[in-house]
């Protein structure tokens, strides 16, 4: 599966520093009101701000390092990407608890007050733990929003998306995290960055005649990016067009006769650094694009338009931004974007 999904432009690594620096008006040490969310079906009661929070993939861990929360972390977990600029030394000091999923027993031994995760999948059957093996021993979980609103997880793959995810249910993950930490003003403040930065990107941008596809991994069955998740927003920002727009799988497998066929104007490759399946690295998706008999004669092949994401803008993450910045930059570069 391609869940967990180059490098963030230099104005918005600083956007995201600057945000995750500690204001003096939410560090007082005063008393915090319980929080209760309605998350994914479930009702979550935090009763005071967590102080061992464990974050088990690198999409909610990296709102948590911009939110200035790393001294309230005692775990992290599933990363495909470096972390995001400006955020190394706050990562620095929390400890990884695995690279890809770690077991259960290891997440309890951080005696943890507080479990997150980005997909359901994650803190579901087959994952780390179900929510309520973590709920039963009185520990509170959240699981990012983007991954259950409007989308359907009880299939094999990466679920379904009933109705198109918005850039909303990102900025709402930012203020449910913010909210449970009780650092409201860092939240809004990292959320005005990401909107400052979703403005200027596409702004006079007019791609309306452009054609995308978003592969994320593995050359053997391509995982292809569908109509609905976090590459349509990049997609809908932008006024362009999804060739696979006609499937709501999130990541459907598609074979490479039908990618050849529909022939985007533009490829946006993951570049990922995890080795979980074939193909991982933009250089090793480009070398078999560029060599692959099916693949070759495609348009953008042969025009070498490629666009390099990390796997976390490919997901529903505040990289998702990140995604829009590089993908308008791209098309504007390539003379697509009128």
């Amino acid at each position: 599966m391609p869940h967990a999904r180059a490098a963030l432009l230099t104005a918005g690594a600083l956007l995201l520093t600057a945000c995750s620096a500690t204001d003096a008006s939410d560090t007082a040490d005063t008393p915090k009101a319980a929080v209760t969310l309605k998350n994914c079906g479930h009702t979550v009661r935090v009763d005071s701000p967590p102080k061992r929070a464990v974050s088990l993939n690198q999409g909610t861990t990296e709102i948590m390092l911009s939110l200035g929360l790393a001294d309230r972390m005692v775990g992290t977990a599933t990363w495909t990407d470096p972390v995001l600029k400006g955020l190394e030394k706050a990562n620095a000091k929390v400890t990884r608890l695995a690279d890809n999923a770690p077991s259960y027993e290891r997440v309890l031994e951080t005696e943890p007050d507080f479990v997150a995760a980005s997909f359901v999948s994650t803190l579901g059957k087959g994952g780390v733990a179900t929510r309520e093996q973590f709920e039963k021993l009185g520990v509170p979980t959240y699981v990012s929003p983007s991954d259950c609103a409007g989308k359907d997880n009880s299939g094999d793959g990466d679920g379904a998306r009933k109705q198109a995810l918005g850039i909303d249910a990102i900025y709402g993950e930012v203020r449910d995290l913010a909210a449970v930490f009780g650092v409201e003003d860092r939240g809004e403040k990292l959320i005005a960055s990401l909107k400052q930065r979703m403005a200027k990107a596409t702004s006079g941008l007019d791609a309306s005649d452009v054609t995308l596809l978003y592969w994320f991994a593995n050359s053997d069955s391509p995982y292809m990016a569908g109509c609905c998740g976090a590459p349509g927003i990049i997609t809908r920002a932008l006024g362009a067009k999804n060739v696979f727009d006609d499937t709501h799988e999130e990541w459907p497998q598609i074979n490479w006769e039908t990618v050849a066929d529909r022939d985007p104007d533009v490829l946006v490759i993951g570049d990922l650094t995890r080795k979980s399946q074939t193909a991982e690295s933009a250089a090793k998706k480009i070398a078999f694009l560029e060599s692959d008999p099916v693949t070759r004669n495609m348009d953008a092949v042969r025009h070498k338009r490629y666009v390099l994401l990390s796997g976390q803008a490919m997901n529903p993450t505040v990289r998702t931004v990140e995604g829009v910045e590089k993908v308008a930059a791209a098309l504007r570069e390539f003379g697509l974007a009128k």
